[in-house]
């Protein structure tokens, strides 16, 4: 007999009791089961201070709002978290859905929820990713000191120094007055800024919109390149002027207006035909895609001077202007009301003769002038200035030499008979006692 059938024998109830075990109730669904289980789950939920949940307003009272968090009891945002909302708190009607920080228990063991904490939390997390991927972002300029002016990002306080100013922003400022109301004439401005720098525990968050703008002035750059054609007109502001032209914003990029096609007349500066901030009307030049560069042209757009020069201007005519430049063969001088210039060459200055200009004019000095030449295919205008001054009388040079006695004799009695009457060709006759010589004069 083998052991099984013993014990089957001994306990005849044995098949009856395997029965009973097995059609007990599930361990799943034992109270004591369930019990734990619920102790667990009230345990993981259970809020910890720095939490950020997500609620719904279940009631507003005055200075007051409950937030059911899904935690066994409802938290309460109260005091100076409501006054932080400002006009937030007016808004909110019971059913809203809202962030919140989970700060602390109180004596009552009411659970104290922040909803702007957890609004500066999100907004610092926002920080952090746009630091971490360099995206640019736009806002507006919510207060300013004497070192730089305040941007937000939601709730948090972002600063731009003054040197992270672009310059069209540094050129607002005001240097007269208090300098803490230098960055004034910058409030509510919208500027594009990029995260440069970040500290959560030292609340520290540093925005640049130089940064920002030399990126952004990049992308529309390669856009302006490819879409800009030669010939074409298009609208700019005026960034900056350097010795040699005028730089142009069209929006994003700069172009150049080099010094010469500024003006159809010479200028030695910019600054005598445009300035910083003048939005004006440009020609595109030329593209320079692989260099990058971008050549424009102010006068192109203005009507050529000398295509009118006949009908304005004669050989001949008398004209006022005013000497621009002096170089060693002759003077440039700019005609009056006029872009057109003349060269005035040394010859033509004075009958004299010099060996510089500056021996007769000056530069900026204003003339009476006399146009002998008009080239309009080469472009040039010949004028005069001896030939408006009225001429001088000619003076008498004298070449003093020694005469002969005799030559000198006979020349004064010739001279008596010719014109002395006969009554007095005696009296003319008696000559003074002779010297060794006389000194003739010849013209």
């Amino acid at each position: 007999m083998s052991n099984q059938q013993a014990v089957a024998v001994m306990d005849p109830t044995a098949d009856f009791l395997s029965e009973e075990l097995d059609e007990g109730p599930p361990m799943d669904d034992h109270p004591m089961a369930l019990l734990l289980q619920e102790f667990d789950d009230s345990y993981v939920n259970q809020p910890q201070t720095g939490d950020i949940r997500h609620g719904v307003v279940v009631d507003k009272r005055a200075g007051e709002l409950l937030i059911d968090i899904g935690y066994k009891s409802e938290g309460i945002v109260t005091g100076r978290e409501v006054d932080r909302l400002e006009g937030d708190f007016r808004d909110m009607t019971i059913g809203d859905e809202v962030p919140v920080y989970v700060m602390r228990e109180d004596r009552d063991g009411n659970l104290l929820l922040s909803i702007s904490r957890a609004r500066a939390e999100g907004d610092w997390k926002h920080a952090e990713e746009l630091l971490e991927s360099q995206d640019m972002f736009t806002g507006s300029v919510s207060g300013f000191n004497r070192g730089g002016v305040i941007v937000k990002i939601g709730q948090v306080r972002g600063f731009v120094p003054a040197s992270q100013l672009s310059s069209e922003s540094q050129s607002q400022q005001i240097t007269e007055g208090e300098p803490d109301n230098r960055w004034m004439r910058l409030m509510d401005t919208e500027l594009r800024m990029k995260v440069i720098d970040l500290d959560r525990r030292r609340n520290r968050l540093i925005l640049s919109e130089r940064v920002a703008i030399r990126e952004w002035r990049r992308e529309q750059k390669e856009k302006l390149l490819e879409s800009l054609e030669e010939k074409s007109v298009c609208e700019g502001v005026v960034s900056s002027l350097a010795d040699f032209g005028a730089f142009v914003n069209l929006g994003g990029a700069d172009g150049l207006i080099h010094l010469s096609e500024l003006s159809w007349g010479r200028i030695s500066h910019p600054s005598e035909v445009v300035s910083i901030g003048e939005k004006i009307q440009v020609m595109v030049l030329n593209v320079d895609r692989e260099r990058k560069r971008i050549g424009l042209s102010l006068r192109r757009l203005l009507p050529e001077p000398w295509e009118t020069v006949p009908d304005r201007y004669a050989v001949g005519q008398v004209v006022r202007g005013i000497v621009t430049k002096l170089v060693h063969f002759g003077a440039f001088a700019r005609l009056d009301t006029d872009t057109i210039e003349g060269l005035i060459h040394i010859s033509e200055l004075t009958e004299k003769r010099i060996t510089h200009p500056s021996e007769v004019v000056t530069e900026g000095q204003n003339l009476d002038l006399r146009i002998i030449r008009i080239d309009t295919d080469k472009r040039r205008m010949g004028l005069s200035l001896k030939q408006v001054t009225p001429e001088e009388e000619e003076s008498v040079e004298f070449d003093w030499e020694p005469v002969p006695l005799e030559e000198n004799a006979a020349s004064t009695e010739n001279t008596t008979t010719n014109e002395a009457p006969a009554a007095q060709q005696a009296e003319a006759s008696t000559v003074s006692p002779p010297e060794p010589e006389v000194v003739r004069a010849v013209i």
